[in-house]
């Protein structure tokens, strides 16, 4: 298998020291003002690419800022970088591996070949299994233990495992196949555990572990409950197999566990979490919105796919995206970047797109070890419109911090009432409109006056009302939410995410922080099981493990 070689430091690059000098005229440049002196600067900066039509003309820049950033992307190599993602090259090369979720969504008679084999058939194995699977429960055949049929699903996971089919799932709700309710169990909380099963009936409940490794501690602590639980409700060893199904590598540890080999659905080294929504781990998203469904979600996927992998940069919209983010991250010293979905169903993007984003660029070292030059991952925040618009969106508009954003919004609301959608579309669109003109004194105090307020006032209140605008967006609009449509959105971020982690020259791929919590996680559960009564390593942690002992032995 070919090894990726990233190229030099970014900060070295003659392109980076040109978008410095750049940023420097760029102090006086004001988005209202280029509206207003170029009437197509929308055609200018607004594209459309697998149902998704992006607008990008409120940003902090010119032609010549695009095409800087452009030549930055090209002589930091990004070009060879899409090569080797798709051709199964070890871009993970810390893990020496390569990053292949796009093949989960490359049609049958694609051809990927590495290490001497072509992956494409093995993952239409999986989808056929999946298939099959899928049938079977929603035809009723697969049955319980008292033989009455499944009508509820709980897939526990975390990470991963959780966040993105959670997202689709809800997403695309009036996409939902009658006969089957999916639920997911995620956190290490008896209150969530508690709640769910609350709700369940153990004879009509199919649990499906998803794990790479069958030891994920959260996951595998949710799956030991449920066991129990299903026992308690008066289910038997026995039949644990027709209420348990696992997503995993470690087939072995499944079977132990009580899971029928043929009910193990096989995850790859080559699938990192974050990226895995497309293959088995998606399955509770297929058993909630059917094969069919699930299939147009991975054509979304592909046809995204194929537009990063061909389209030239200047009309890449991953690229675009990622781009925006390194100017205003490396060259405007933006730390955060909002996500802000106006659309009920799109709630959750907001998390995926956290893991995705932060767990992917989070690094402070190079590819080859080296330290990074340069700040790399934001920081993920935001929420679904309008209720941010009465919360944190006053930081945006009036705050210090320069924090872009980007919006999110269908045209069509799947479930019209009265004039709401419209309303909802114009805060979407008037949030990044004031964002971008905002108000100047002169236009506080006018209002005031017009107000009939004395000159007293007008002079008092009018610095408060001033918004300073020039704040940066990206609106993302597509017709309506469906599964083509929703693939194609969150494989444009998961593309931008790797064209930034190229940039920066990271490995968008490995996680090892998150490694370092788990190790020390089972240290301290040790120490407050009283399995282990030496000091924890510093005083504070070793203070917090006594006050929890102590309060459990009153």
């Amino acid at each position: 298998m070919p090894h990726y070689q990233q190229p030099l430091d970014v900060t070295t690059l003659s392109s980076w020291e040109a978008l410095r000098q750049h940023r420097e005229v760029m102090q006086s440049f004001r988005m209202r003002e280029a509206f207003q002196n170029d009437p197509q600067r929308f055609d200018e900066f607004s594209l459309s690419s697998s149902g998704l039509f992006l607008d990008y003309s409120k940003n902090l820049l010119t032609q010549e800022t695009r095409s800087l950033l452009m030549r930055l992307a090209r002589e930091a190599g990004l070009e060879r970088a899409i090569h080797a993602l798709f051709e199964g090259e070890a871009v993970n090369a810390s893990e020496g591996r390569p990053a292949l979720h796009t093949a989960l969504r490359r049609p049958i008679g694609d051809r990927l070949v590495v290490d001497g084999e072509n992956l494409i058939p093995q993952v239409h194995r999986v989808l056929n299994q999946m298939t099959e699977l899928v049938g079977r429960i929603h035809d009723g055949l697969w049955r319980g233990y008292s033989e009455k049929p499944i009508t509820d699903v709980v897939n526990i996971g975390i990470g991963g495992s959780f966040l993105g089919p959670q997202l689709v799932s809800e997403a695309l709700l009036p996409f939902a196949q009658h006969g089957v309710r999916c639920h997911y169990l995620a956190n290490i909380d008896g209150s969530e555990f508690h709640e769910l099963t609350a709700r369940l009936n153990a004879e009509t409940t199919l649990f499906i572990v998803s794990s790479k490794s069958f030891g994920t501690l959260e996951t595998l602590k949710n799956a030991q409950a449920a066991r129990t639980w299903y026992l308690a409700q008066g289910g038997t060893e026995s039949e644990l197999h027709r209420h348990f199904i696992a997503v995993s590598s470690n087939i072995a540890a499944a079977v132990a566990f009580g899971i029928r080999q043929e009910n193990i659905f096989p995850m790859w080294d080559w699938v990192g979490g974050r990226y895995s929504l497309w293959s088995a781990i998606g399955l509770p998203t297929a058993l909630a919105i059917g094969m069919a469904n699930f299939k147009d979600l991975l054509s979304g996927a592909y046809a995204m796919d194929c537009h990063f992998r061909r389209e030239p940069f200047e009309n890449n919209m991953p690229v675009l995206l990622a781009m925006l983010g390194v100017w205003y991250g490396n060259f405007w010293g933006a730390q955060s970047h909002a996500i802000l979905p106006y659309d009920h169903y799109l709630r959750n993007i907001t998390q995926h797109l956290q893991q995705l984003d932060m767990e992917s660029n989070g690094k402070s070292v190079r590819q080859n070890g080296s330290p990074v030059s340069c700040e790399t991952g934001p920081v993920i925040w935001g929420g679904v419109g309008c209720n941010g618009q009465h919360a944190y969106h006053q930081l945006l508009h009036q705050g210090t911090l320069l924090i872009p954003a980007d919006f999110i919004v269908p045209v069509v609301s799947h479930n019209p009432v009265a004039d709401h959608h419209q309303w909802l579309y114009a805060n979407c669109l008037s949030q990044s409109q004031a964002l971008m003109l905002g108000k100047t004194r002169e236009e506080a105090e006018a209002e005031l006056r017009a107000r009939g307020m004395s000159e007293e006032q007008v002079q008092r209140l009018a610095p408060h009302k001033v918004i300073p605008g020039n704040r940066p967006s990206n609106t993302l609009v597509m017709e309506r939410v469906s599964p083509h449509r929703l693939g194609a959105l969150v494989a444009l971020y998961e593309h931008k995410v790797f064209a930034q982690s190229i940039i920066w020259g990271i490995n968008a791929f490995d996680q090892w922080g998150v490694e370092l919590g788990k190790e020390l996680g089972k240290n301290v559960y040790q120490r407050l099981t009283g399995h282990d009564e030496s000091p924890a390593e510093d005083a504070s942690t070793q203070g917090l493990i006594g006050y929890f002992r102590g309060r459990h032995r009153g």
